[in-house]
């Protein structure tokens, strides 16, 4: 499972749920742990243990999921969204983005 995969759950529950799917956020993760897992037990050269696995693909994907959620919402409000972590270290900052 990829972050891709994650966020095409995202998109189909989104589908059912409409605007309020991130109040969901739980159960799409046990669905997607349970792909993840079939995934994890389709590769026999995996080794270790599959919550590890599962831990650490949701560690680097959960704050993906949830940029690319907020991120959705505010872009129907006509909005941008800027990752802080794109904006650490810049000097040249348009106006929109300087401090006050």
């Amino acid at each position: 499972m990829k972050f891709e995969d994650l966020k095409d759950l995202y998109l189909k529950k989104k589908e059912q749920l409409g605007a309020e799917t991130y109040k969901h956020i739980s159960e799409l993760l046990k669905e997607a742990k349970e792909i993840h897992k079939q995934d994890w037990l389709r590769h026999p050269t995996s080794d270790g243990d599959h919550e590890q696995s599962w831990r650490a693909f949701k560690g680097k994907n959960l704050e993906k999921l949830v940029q690319y959620i907020i991120t959705d919402q505010v872009e129907e409000l006509g909005l941008k969204v800027v990752n802080g972590n794109k904006l650490e270290g810049t000097t040249n900052l348009s106006k929109e983005l300087r401090p006050s």
